[in-house]
């Protein structure tokens, strides 16, 4: 990524509290995001394709191939400098016709992170568009205080994927952005931006991976919790995963697995 494009971005990301770049991964990498989320599908047929956490993907090859591509790492150290760690990863995978919505909130209200010192990379595995539930933001929002997690309010989870956010009446979403996506491009949004998405009510996928990257100065207080060291230097004590290898069988083939071996 060019210097220009990589300070454009940061300008836009600083002034808005998000930003849009385009094709940085290619669409063969996309593609295999969406064989993964077949391939989580068959290997937990009980767990819904929004909610494949962080605890599903650490210790998967693939997952660890994606997080650490050269090319999202150059576009998260453009927002948290060149020492990066991944603090979670979570499919946000919407059906067709039968994909949740995401309430609104603002991611930083359900980390324990301190500092608050995170970028969001939303890396689109296919189109992400109005029609089957793309994200919306609430542009200016990145000025509000970060509500605390008490503050959040319990919500319908037959309808919303997380569970808990701000309620829908005290929200005015005249002025919200739907941020329209082919797949391989990435949206880059603030931990305070308040933001949420419509259900899938499409006939097409909707398949969106959110990165959750860190400066390795911050530290995560959650016992137990694997991150992953990608570039640089650790300054803290956080836990992290270690390289995991891919056995056949037990992983999603994917393109270069044989160096994960």
């Amino acid at each position: 990524m060019a210097l220009e494009q990589r300070q454009s971005l940061r300008e836009e990301y600083d002034k808005k509290g998000y930003v849009i770049a385009r094709n940085v991964i290619d669409p063969k990498l996309a593609a295999e995001m969406l064989d993964h989320i077949r391939w989580l599908g068959e290997k937990h047929p009980d767990v819904r394709p929004e909610s494949y956490h962080h605890n599903l993907l650490v210790g998967d090859p693939f997952v660890h191939r994606l997080v650490g591509d050269e090319r999202l790492l150059d576009v998260a150290e453009q927002f948290i400098g060149p020492n990066i760690a991944l603090f979670a990863a979570h499919y946000i995978a919407k059906s067709p016709h039968k994909g949740r919505a995401v309430q609104w909130h603002q991611d930083g209200s359900y980390w324990p992170l301190e500092p608050m010192e995170v970028t969001t990379l939303w890396v689109a595995g296919s189109d992400s568009k109005i029609r089957n539930g793309c994200m919306r933001v609430l542009p200016g929002t990145q000025n509000n205080r970060l509500l605390k997690h008490n503050e959040l309010v319990d919500l319908d989870t037959d309808k919303y994927v997380l569970g808990v956010g701000i309620h829908p009446n005290e929200i005015n979403d005249t002025n919200a952005v739907d941020l329209e996506l082919e797949a391989g491009d990435v949206s880059i949004h603030n931990p305070l931006i308040i933001h949420g998405s419509n259900a899938n009510t499409s006939d097409q996928w909707r398949v969106g991976l959110t990165l959750r990257y860190i400066p390795t100065t911050t530290r995560v207080n959650k016992n137990n919790h694997a991150n992953i060291l990608l570039r640089g230097k650790a300054d803290v004590e956080n836990m992290y995963s270690a390289r995991p290898r891919y056995v056949d069988g037990e992983h999603m083939p994917f393109k270069g697995c044989e160096y994960w071996i």
